[in-house]
């Protein structure tokens, strides 16, 4: 028994680190396997309940948790699943990415008019592309900074405990709602659409915040929503600043 356990956390728990998604605390393996498709789920030894029911879980179920932002799901997501808490730094390079580029495809949905209007020249419209582009890299910028400040001095938290890239993944994989973008791009939507998703976005950053630093809901929504305010804020500032006199 204890060699399957050995050779099971060897091989599928190798530097990862697992949390309890009921009381997250660290779990050295989140389940044994006998043989393929024979395993049995572990028990946290502090709470007693199953650290993770979610690997058995279809995907689809986990979605649905995530979208009724529940923390379990998260902390499935984001250390059992996404392996936040870990050290492999392509697979947060790969979600970083991810994440900024679908931001790029965000801003320039809500700018599609101005960029793709057929009546003004193309480098016109290359131009306001350029300016949208300059738009997203500026805005996250100031909504990374705001988003760091806000936990290191409204949430109290060293980053000696919670480091600067785990926070800064957390938040950006909990901006999936904006995938809903690409049906978008499919079927018309009333713009008002956006703001929805704005909201939705707001919320889920605020619980993976939550998750990862192991802080309140409402302290996490209001340094997310500060981050968000700084970040709409300097983005309208800079299109102003940007389009110059008509």
């Amino acid at each position: 028994m204890n060699a399957v356990r050995d050779k099971s956390s060897d091989v599928s728990e190798h530097r990862r680190l697992l949390r309890c998604v009921n009381c997250a605390r660290e779990m050295p393996s989140l389940y044994v396997q006998y043989s393929p498709g024979n395993i049995r789920l572990m028990k946290c030894e502090y709470c007693r309940a199953v650290a993770d029911p979610y690997i058995e879980c279809e995907f689809m179920i986990i979605l649905i948790d995530l979208i009724l932002h529940k923390r379990k799901a998260y902390r499935h997501l984001l250390f059992n699943m996404l392996n936040l808490g870990g050290d492999d730094k392509y697979t947060n390079i790969f979600f970083s990415t991810k994440t900024l580029t679908m931001e790029g495809r965000y801003y320039l949905l809500r700018s599609s008019e101005a960029c793709f209007d057929s009546s003004t020249h193309i480098m016109m419209s290359i131009l306001t592309c350029g300016k949208v582009l300059l738009n997203v890299i500026l805005g996250n910028l100031i909504f990374i900074s705001v988003l760091f400040l806000g936990t290191r001095f409204l949430l109290k938290l060293s980053f000696n405990t919670v480091s600067y890239s785990q926070i800064l993944l957390a938040v950006l994989i909990s901006t999936y709602f904006r995938l809903y973008l690409i049906a978008m791009l499919v079927w018309e939507f009333p713009s008002s659409v956006l703001y929805i998703i704005d909201l939705l976005v707001l919320s889920s950053n605020a619980l993976a915040l939550g998750v990862v630093t192991e802080s309140q809901t409402a302290g996490c929504l209001i340094v997310c929503l500060g981050a968000h305010v700084a970040k709409f804020f300097s983005n309208h500032w800079l299109l102003h600043l940007l389009s110059g006199p008509s």
